[in-house]
């Protein structure tokens, strides 16, 4: 039985994507009209479109800034793309803002997992496997209970394997979905969260690790 797309289910999906007329058609069709099946199959695509664009250079961009209500917390941050005409649009500027919101909502500690000092990486391997052999776990278990524990650390501490608003997207999933929409490789550089009584903060407990 044939499923008949409306301009009407494209333009809802396009609303909720982002993706462009054809794709959300193709898209659509691909999945019998169902819209859930439809995202699933622009995410893949926008996966794919990323690891063949992840190898190409992106030194143009713009750095975001988000300064929060009560001006007591603000962020920096540089978002990457390969082309000025691409930094320019409205799409990736507004991906740059959005990225910067959720740095300040969810304080993260690093861009990505690569982007984790191998020491300590290194660091918490040592300690959930001791953590492990305390609990009584078996020896031969203990690769597999650790790489577990990485990733929901990762999970936790890095801005691209957040969630995005309560969803079951990952934050890191805007960024390829957008690779998608614009053709071209975006790379999240770095960011800084600062907020009002911080630097007192890690003042005070320096002098405590002095004294």
């Amino acid at each position: 039985m044939d499923t008949t797309i409306t301009p009407e289910d494209i333009k809802r999906l396009r609303e909720q994507t982002g993706a462009g007329i054809m794709d959300c058609k193709r898209a659509l069709e691909a999945s019998g009209g169902d819209v859930e099946q439809a995202v699933a199959w622009l995410r893949a695509k926008g996966l794919s479109a990323a690891a063949k664009k992840a190898g190409r250079v992106a030194r143009e961009g713009v750095i975001a800034s988000y300064i929060h209500h009560g001006s007591r917390l603000g962020v920096l941050l540089e978002l990457n793309c390969e082309t000025d005409f691409v930094a320019r649009t409205d799409d990736f500027t507004q991906l740059a803002r959005e990225l910067a919101i959720q740095v300040a909502g969810l304080n993260p500690t690093y861009v990505g997992r690569d982007d984790v000092p191998a020491d300590v990486v290194e660091r918490l391997r040592d300690e959930f496997a001791a953590g492990a052999r305390a609990e009584g776990r078996p020896e031969d278990r203990l690769p597999a209970i650790v790489e577990g524990k990485l990733n929901k650390w990762y999970a936790e501490h890095c801005l691209l394997e957040l969630p995005y608003r309560d969803t079951e997207q990952k934050i890191g999933d805007l960024v390829t979905d957008k690779i998608a929409l614009l053709g071209e490789n975006i790379r999240v550089a770095r960011f800084a969260r600062m907020a009002v009584g911080d630097s007192v903060a890690t003042a005070g407990a320096d002098e405590t690790e002095a004294a």
